[in-house]
C-alpha cells in the first residue's frame, strides 16, 4: 500500500483480490420506514469479495468454493467486521482543511474571517498540489473513496485534484470554482472578462472530463459571488457539455454550488437578485438546473423550489454537521423524501468538523430527531453509498458491492473502545443474525464509531489506507 500518492499504472487483469468480512449495502432506499421494515437492505455475513482489475468479480457466501483459478489469491481475513462501499461525500472543500474547527462565525463571517484567506493560498501550484493529497489521504483515512469536491477560484487547485486522484484511479468530481465578486483579491475571476473563466473551464473539461474515473463539475461558489453574466456563462457550459460522455460514457458535466444555507445568505441573494421567485430561481433562471446538479444545504426552500428541484432531477447535499456549527438551521429531510427530493449525505468540511461522514450521519439523526423525526441507521448509511451514488448517476459503478461494480471498499471494526465494545455486545446478544434484527447493532455502530473504526479502505482494488496496529 503506498504511503504517499505515488501515481500507479493503469489496472492490469491479473491483479486480483479476496476479501472476507460480513457484507453490507443497499439495494434500494429505505425510507423512513421503522428499521425492522425498511426495504433495499442487504446483509451477506461470512462473505468473500473478488476483486479483479479493480472491479468486483464475485460476492459468494465463505462456505461456497471460490471460483475456478482463485484458490491460490491470498485472502485478507476480516470475519467479524463489517464490509460496505466506501462512502460518497457529496459536498466538501478541499482547502478547509486548514481551517476545520475554527471559533465563532456564521456563514457569511465564515467565509470572510476563514475560508477566503484560506483559499487564496492556493494559487501556489505547491500548496495546491499538497493540499490535494493530504485532502485525498483523508477522505480515504475516514472510509470515503468517491468525493464531489469544491477546490479553489485558482485552476491550478482543480488540476492538482485531478491530477492525484487520477494517480490512483479514484472516482471524483471537481471543478474550477466561479467567483467574481464580494471576495478579496486573488480569490476573483474578472468580471469584466467573463470569457476567460469560461476559457480556464473549458480547457479543464477537455482535458480531466472523462479522463479516467474523473468528471468535471461546473462549480458556481454561489449565487451572491457571481455576477449575473458570470452565471449565464456557467449556465451555457453545462448546456454546451450536456452531452460529453465521462468514463464511464455517462453524458454530461455535473454542477455544484450551494443553496439556501443561511437566513443572512438568503436576504442577500435575494437583494441582489430582486427579479428572481427565489434564491433557487436564480440557478434556475442561469439554466444551472438539472439531473447533474448537486446543490449544498437547501434548509430555507420552500415548497415551490422543492418542487422545481424534484422536476429538474437535482439533488440537495445536506451537510448536517456543518449546520449545527455554523447554526444555519435544521434541514427537514422526511419532508424532503415526502415531497420526491434526492437527498444524499456531505461532511462539508471544513464548516463541518469531521470527514467521517459516520460522525456526519450521528449529526444528521440529531437534526431530524429535532424535528420529530427518528431517522434510521439503514437511510443514512444509503445516503451514503448507494443513494449517493444513484443521484449522481453513478449507481452502476459505486455505492455497492455486486459485480461489475468498482471495488471501491472500506472494512470497519463493529466497535472501538471498552464502552463500545460493551454495547456492541448487548446488541449482538439481542439479535438472531438476520437483518431484522441488526439495526440495534448498525445503528449503535452509526453513533459511536468514528474513523477510529475504520480497518482499511480500497479504491479500484487497492488499499490506500492501512489502520496502524
Amino acid at each position: 500500500m503506498p504511503s504517499a500518492l505515488t501515481a500507479h499504472p493503469a489496472l492490469e487483469a491479473t491483479e486480483r483480490l479476496v476479501l472476507r468480512a460480513d457484507v453490507l449495502d443497499f439495494t434500494a432506499d429505505p425510507g423512513f420506514a421503522p428499521p425492522a421494515e425498511a426495504p433495499g437492505v442487504r446483509w451477506r455475513p461470512d462473505h468473500r469479495v473478488c476483486v479483479e482489475a479493480g472491479r468486483i468479480v464475485a460476492v459468494q457466501p465463505a462456505a461456497q468454493a471460490l471460483p475456478e483459478g482463485w484458490a491460490s489469491v491470498p485472502e485478507q481475513d476480516h470475519r467479524g467486521r463489517l464490509l460496505l462501499p466506501g462512502f460518497i461525500d457529496t459536498h466538501v472543500h478541499c482547502p478547509q482543511l486548514d481551517v476545520i474547527a475554527s471559533h465563532g462565525a456564521e456563514l457569511l463571517d465564515w467565509l470572510n474571517t476563514y475560508t477566503f484567506p484560506a483559499e487564496r493560498r492556493y494559487a501556489d501550484p505547491a500548496v495546491s498540489r499538497d493540499g490535494a493529497e493530504r485532502f485525498l489521504r483523508a477522505l480515504w483515512a475516514h472510509g470515503t473513496t468517491s468525493a464531489v469536491i469544491f477546490p479553489t477560484v485558482h485552476k491550478v487547485s482543480a488540476e492538482a485534484l485531478f491530477e492525484a486522484a487520477h494517480a490512483q484511479h479514484m472516482r471524483l468530481i471537481t471543478g474550477k470554482v466561479l467567483m467574481d465578486r464580494f471576495a478579496p483579491e486573488g480569490l476573483l475571476d474578472d468580471a469584466r472578462d467573463v470569457d476567460q473563466a469560461e476559457r480556464d473551464c473549458t480547457d479543464l473539461i477537455a482535458r480531466w472530463h472523462g479522463r479516467g474515473r474523473l468528471s468535471y463539475a461546473v462549480t458556481v461558489r454561489f449565487a451572491a459571488t457571481s455576477t449575473p453574466a458570470q452565471l449565464a456563462m456557467a449556465g451555457r457550459l453545462c448546456h454546451a457539455h450536456a452531452g460529453q460522455p465521462d468514463g464511464l460514457g455517462a453524458p454530461g458535466v455535473f454542477m455544484q454550488t450551494h443553496v439556501a444555507e443561511n437566513r443572512a445568505e438568503v436576504d442577500w441573494v435575494m437583494s441582489l437578485f430582486p427579479e428572481a421567485r427565489s434564491y433557487l430561481g436564480v440557478y434556475e433562471r442561469a439554466g444551472l438546473l438539472g439531473p447533474r446538479a448537486v446543490l449544498a444545504h437547501g434548509i430555507w426552500l420552500d415548497a415551490e423550489d422543492r418542487a422545481v428541484l424534484r422536476a429538474h432531477g437535482a439533488q440537495i447535499a445536506h451537510c448536517p454537521s456543518s449546520n449545527l456549527f455554523l447554526g444555519s438551521g435544521l434541514f427537514d429531510w422526511a419532508q424532503a423524501q415526502r415531497e420526491g427530493l434526492r437527498v444524499s449525505l456531505a461532511s462539508d468540511v471544513g464548516g463541518g468538523t469531521s470527514l467521517c461522514l459516520l460522525r456526519n450521519m450521528g449529526d444528521a439523526y440529531k437534526v431530524q430527531a429535532l424535528q420529530g423525526t427518528r431517522l434510521s441507521a439503514w437511510k443514512a448509511l444509503h445516503a451514503a453509498t448507494l443513494g449517493a451514488a444513484e443521484a449522481l448517476g453513478l449507481g452502476s459503478e459505486i455505492g455497492r458491492i455486486e459485480p461489475g461494480c468498482m471495488a471501491d471498499i472500506a472494512v470497519w471494526d463493529w466497535a472501538v473502545g471498552e464502552v463500545a465494545q460493551h454495547r456492541d455486545a448487548i446488541a449482538c446478544e439481542a439479535g438472531d443474525g438476520s437483518v431484522a434484527t441488526l439495526h440495534p447493532r448498525a445503528f449503535a455502530w452509526m453513533t459511536l464509531g468514528d474513523e477510529r473504526n475504520l480497518v482499511g479502505t480500497w479504491v479500484a482494488g487497492r488499499q490506500v489506507f492501512a489502520r496502524k496496529t
